[in-house]
């Protein structure tokens, strides 16, 4: 708990002051500035379960258990000693059924095998552990929301599998069964108060689910950056839903400078304009060079630039409140550097 020192306020430009903390009222929006040993005190916070590992799609297919064994060991290195870390816990359903019926959320538990595996669609391959694995998952992102609303957290990390910005409310796809990032933003709204959601998805494919969830709710915004033509084959500029949809394609051969071009010229001005009370990050690695699933040329740098612009967008509008969860990345090494990257420039906030 915070003990008063002092305390005055004016509207509407004031300032109330606490131990170590200024809270600044400008048009009755508070902004968090941190000094002293309240800004030691704020972390960021990194979600991951062992059950993710026990989602098993089986021989030779890209989104594997080892993606997060790539991610621990980066992750294990001394500079990241400083993070918080939490098991994630299981998503309740009544959450996940606030994007998804119940009917769909009874028929994915109902396709997980007993043994072996099943296949929901031909890239989406479910085995014993996946039930569980989608619930912490989900869970990560539940919780991050919570503690990073709740002030507990700077900032949040969910590295968890399996992805979700592929999955529509009642269709799995794209490796995704679940589409965390869309439940976390209605969990934001209804659990907290958040007024304004946003989610920015850099994974270079294009994330049709949360585009999907998001498509006649002017509250909730989605900005993407990612290849076209490729899987699913959504994303055309001309999809903006009620002038909440923001995508920003980009060729095959396409590097870094194109897409922080994009980025700053389409999705940076529109998330402004937005001003959101939370931003949630679909964190997809796919767009490396190195990656073997499409034709874009970014590096670490780039995916250090873009995570500054959220965290600079998010500390303007929403208090710093920022969220992101893994989605893609199949290059073993590539996915460990760029999430290392982005994890670093996030415990930088």
């Amino acid at each position: 708990m915070v003990r008063f020192l002092a305390l005055h306020v004016a509207f509407p430009a004031g300032e109330v002051k606490f131990q170590s903390t200024v809270w600044l009222f400008r048009h009755a929006k508070p902004v968090i500035m941190l000094t002293g040993d309240a800004k030691d005190r704020m972390t960021t916070l990194l979600l991951t379960h062992p059950a993710c590992l026990a989602h098993d799609t089986g021989y030779g297919h890209p989104e594997q258990a080892d993606r997060l064994r790539a991610i621990e060991r980066a992750l294990a290195a001394k500079d990241f000693a400083d993070l918080k870390r939490e098991e994630a816990p299981m998503a309740d359903l009544a959450a996940i059924e606030r994007l998804h019926p119940k009917s769909y959320v009874a028929e994915v538990r109902a396709g997980i095998p007993k043994e072996l595996h099943n296949w929901l669609d031909p890239d989406t391959v479910v085995s014993p552990g996946s039930w569980e694995a989608v619930l912490r998952a989900t869970g990560a992102v539940l919780r991050g929301v919570d503690q990073v609303m709740a002030g507990t957290a700077t900032n949040a990390f969910c590295a968890v599998r399996p992805p979700g910005h592929h999955a529509e409310p009642s269709r799995a796809m794209g490796f995704c069964l679940f589409n965390s990032v869309a439940v976390g933003a209605l969990h934001a709204r209804e659990a907290h108060g958040a007024e304004r959601v946003a989610v920015i998805d850099f994974d270079v494919h294009h994330g049709n689910g949360t585009q999907a969830a998001f498509w006649n709710d002017k509250n909730l915004f989605y900005g993407s950056t990612h290849q076209m033509p490729l899987f699913p084959g959504t994303g055309a500029k001309d999809e903006t839903g009620v002038g909440n949809i923001w995508n920003a394609p980009l060729s095959p051969g396409d590097d870094g400078e194109d897409f922080r071009t994009a980025f700053s010229t389409q999705i940076a001005p529109a998330l402004d304009e937005f001003a959101p009370d939370l931003v949630l990050v679909s964190a997809g690695f796919d767009a490396h060079l190195r990656d073997p699933l499409a034709q874009l040329r970014l590096g670490e740098e780039d995916f250090r630039w873009v995570t500054e612009k959220l965290l600079e967008a998010a500390a303007k509008h929403s208090g710093g409140k920022l969220v992101a969860t893994l989605e893609g990345g199949y290059d073993l090494d590539a996915l460990a550097s760029s999430t290392a990257v982005h994890v670093r420039t996030l415990m930088g906030a």
